[in-house]
């Protein structure tokens, strides 16, 4: 009975430090889309800044083989 107890507690303790090991991973990973996403937006308010007042007609654009 008592080694049981021990396979139970052995069993018990690898799981704790698996999902301990798989929060750390869940934390690392949201700080990274947290990251991208605050990139992201830097991105979208620079292209937003650098647009044009009013909008391009391709008619006007000269194709590159001229």
């Amino acid at each position: 009975m008592q080694d049981k107890i021990n396979e139970l507690e052995l069993k018990l303790n690898a799981n704790e430090d698996q999902l301990d090991a798989l929060n750390r991973t869940v934390y690392r990973q949201q700080q990274q889309i947290d990251a991208l996403l605050e990139a992201m937006r830097a991105l979208q308010n620079q292209a937003r800044l650098n647009q044009p007042a009013e909008p391009l007609n391709l008619r006007d654009e000269i194709p590159p083989h001229y």
